[in-house]
């Protein structure tokens, strides 16, 4: 018997699909009939080094130029002698389809305009004169769109190749014609109606002629291979014994060889393949697979049970034939499992939505996709977290501000994964060693989430980290919130003042958005004029405009606060102060008569002064803008299904400091109930931390004073602390001393 695994193995070259554009310049051509606004048009991107800007004065012009040479963007006039500009751009879209068209206009209400945006001649209009940022913004937009085609055409051509390859691997399943069947009736194992029934159902069922026979068990296995070795002249082989190189697998599909009992061994030479079969008396399959594959097949015969269990080891670890509802895994069935996501972009994109999905169109990998986003949604999780480790992949989702594991998949899945993820967000699929951040949304059966997609590469591969964000997520009343009684009295005196700054302070996930979104939803009324600009838009008010930063647009906090300024607000809630910029836009805009709310990362109120001092503030500006700050963090809530009164570690107790350790406090727990899945909390609420600054504050802040001196000041006026709220919160049974610890820590510095 030949040692296969004894001769050389040579790799398996295959051309990879050209792409005309992954990195260089573009070439951009602007056509108009004035000269100033071509003079313009070049003196605006002239520093933009990716940029080759070329001119035309007429339509006929740049069709000349175009027939020389190739360009990515095209930005003509209307109005032109001659050709005007929308008989030129559909010229264009016919000649060049590649090609992106944009209009200069100066009436957005012209008919043949609008109907060239219609017909798809335009991408879009300009209005002139035109905005320098809106123009540049408007080019980078038009030539990513550009480069998302050509990436969605390759796919597109990659997919369609397959498609092919494999209508005609079909159609092999039809043409073939086993002599197996006849070469057991010779030896008189198969009567003549066991053979037309054989022919029938090969007919029917586009399979072979072995596994047809296996399934009506009228031969043994073993009866069959021992005929097939004295009648063939196919040298057997021990397929077990065999590796089997994953070069060549990608040769034939999986499904194919299941169906048709073969299996791509590995290259003998550089033109020859070893090919193992159950039934090598189908000698038109091997010669059509020659002629597919382009290579010499070496037939070897093998037997049926062999080539199944390598069939399944070899396709399986590669592709990830198994069907998600195999994995090992601890998330609860769902009934909505198989329900559709439907995947909505924002964007006015040309492609569909279909060919933007299209090349990851694996079925076991979608439904494992779907399944754990409807997970994490149905249990109201923030996150989702899909981390390689060495063998396996982890998926956890963050529901009540814990992390809880809710699957383990095997590593073979985690590109699929990763590669339908990217696709869904339009990020770079070939691009695996750099972060990269997008954002979808989902429409499942439960609701509309928002997700904010962040990649980050590991040792162990690509980690994703979803932030789901619920569109329709009500807005809740202030009253429920969690305040104390005092704490409620004093929110409500600041939001009835008409201007100054109220920020919310806390770490990421802390409930700072939400609560500034109650308070800007108390006592709304028609007569003001709401803005809020954020990032990302978390919850949707229809009193107010709201408005999304885009920072790779050069959309920041401070660009839009200052637009924003010019709009007549009378509230405005900015979404976070990053910098100094935005810093001074905002308390310039609560000097000036506007109500602002905002957020700031502080670990509390006293030291949210001293935050914004170090970012820059004036202490006078800070102090006369200022009105109050809330800082807070998210609790768990106990279970009211399995609450009961428990008593705590005395170490507990040390740690959480002294006003802890006392005998007038109650302590309860939740003992765990199918309410609340066995954890003992369902929900959050917040424990807060209000500092108001009243006159003697004021003074201090404008003074530079110390943190210690302002403390002292807010002493006076019996402004609880985080960890006072948080003990009037445990004794009234609304959360435990475990989660105060789990969020605020040991109170104790030795």
């Amino acid at each position: 018997m030949t040692d296969y695994n004894a001769i050389a193995d040579s790799p398996v070259v295959r051309e990879s699909p050209s792409q005309e554009i992954t990195e260089g310049k573009y070439r951009i051509l602007f056509v108009d009939d004035e000269r100033n606004i071509l003079q313009a048009s070049k003196r605006i991107f002239r520093k933009e080094s990716r940029y080759i800007i070329d001119t035309a004065a007429s339509g006929q012009e740049a069709l000349a130029m175009m027939s020389g040479e190739k360009y990515h963007l095209v930005i003509s006039d209307n109005k032109m002698p001659g050709m005007v500009g929308v008989e030129l751009l559909a010229q264009i879209r016919d000649r060049y389809p590649d090609t992106i068209r944009i209009m200069l206009t100066g009436d957005s209400d012209d008919q043949a305009v609008m109907g060239a945006v219609k017909e798809g001649a335009v991408y879009r209009f300009i209005l002139k004169p035109w905005n320098t940022e809106d123009l540049k913004a408007t080019v980078a937009l038009a030539l990513e769109q550009y480069e998302l085609i050509q990436k969605n055409k390759t796919l597109q051509d990659e997919l369609g190749s397959q498609s092919n390859r494999q209508k005609a691997l079909d159609k092999l399943s039809l043409s073939t014609r086993s002599r197996l069947g006849e070469l057991l009736h010779s030896h008189g194992l198969l009567s003549e109606a066991q053979i037309e029934e054989l022919n029938t159902l090969r007919q029917n069922r586009k399979t072979s002629v072995l596994k047809l026979l296996l399934e009506r068990g009228w031969v043994p296995e073993s009866t069959i291979y021992q005929v097939l070795e004295q009648e063939t002249t196919v040298e057997s082989v021990a397929l077990p014994q065999l590796q089997v190189d994953p070069q060549v697998t990608s040769l034939i599909p999986g499904q194919f060889c299941e169906r048709q009992m073969v299996l791509p061994l590995k290259m003998l030479g550089k033109r020859c393949l070893l090919l193992a079969v159950a039934d090598p008396t189908d000698h038109e399959l091997i010669d059509d697979l020659r002629f597919i594959s382009g290579l010499e097949i070496h037939p070897v015969l093998v037997k049926v049970t062999d080539i199944q269990s390598k069939i399944a080891a070899v396709y399986g670890e590669k592709q990830g034939l198994q069907p998600a509802q195999n994995l090992v895994t601890v998330m609860s069935p769902s009934p909505d499992a198989a329900e559709p996501i439907e995947v909505v972009i924002e964007e006015d994109e040309d492609i569909s939505l279909e060919r933007l999905l299209r090349s990851t169109k694996e079925p076991s990998v979608i439904e494992l996709l779907n399944a754990l986003i409807l997970e994490a949604v149905q249990h109201n999780a923030s996150d989702i977290h899909i981390q390689p480790r060495e063998k396996i992949v982890v998926v956890r989702c963050r529901i009540d501000g814990v992390l809880v594991d809710k699957i383990k998949i095997p590593s073979n899945y985690h590109p699929a994964l990763v590669s339908r993820i990217k696709i869904m967000a339009e990020l770079d699929i070939a691009e695996r060693r750099r972060p990269q951040d997008g954002r979808i949304t989902i429409k499942t059966p439960v609701k509309i989430v928002d997700m904010r997609i962040s990649i980050i590469p590991t040792i162990n591969g690509e980690k994703v980290v979803m932030r789901l964000l619920d569109r329709n997520a009500p807005i809740f009343e202030l009253a429920a919130l969690g305040f104390s009684a005092v704490n409620l009295d004093r929110i409500l005196n600041l939001v009835s003042i008409p201007q100054g700054i109220i920020l919310a302070t806390g770490p990421t996930g802390s409930g700072k958005t939400t609560t500034l979104h109650s308070l800007l939803q108390h006592q709304v009324t028609s007569q003001k004029n709401y803005v809020t600009i954020e990032d990302p838009v978390e919850y949707y008010m229809d009193m107010a405009s709201q408005v999304r930063v885009q920072e790779k647009i050069g959309v920041d906090f401070a660009t839009i606060l200052r637009a924003t300024l010019r709009q007549d607000p009378d509230v405005i809630l900015i979404g976070e102060i990053r910098d100094l910029e935005t810093a001074e836009v905002a308390f310039h805009a609560a000097l000036t008569g506007h109500q602002v709310y905002s957020t700031l990362h502080a670990n509390s109120a006293l030291d949210t002064v001293a935050r914004l001092l170090d970012i820059g503030l004036k202490p006078y500006i800070v102090s006369s803008a200022l009105t109050g700050v809330i800082s807070q963090r998210l609790v768990r809530k106990i279970c009211g299904q399995c609450r009961v009164s428990t008593e705590v570690a005395p170490g507990l107790l040390h740690a959480l400091g002294p006003l802890f350790n006392t005998n007038d406090i109650s302590f309860f727990k939740g003992q765990g109930c199918r309410k609340c899945g066995r954890s003992g909390y369902s929900g959050r609420l917040a424990v807060h931390e209000l500092l108001i600054l009243t006159e003697e504050v004021r003074a201090l802040v404008a003074k530079g004073r110390s943190t210690a001196d302002i403390q002292k000041a807010a002493k006076k006026m019996h402004f609880p602390s985080l960890l006072e709220d948080a003990v009037a919160k445990v004794h009234s049974g609304q959360t435990t001393a475990d989660e105060i610890y789990r969020v605020l820590g040991s109170q104790i510095i030795e």
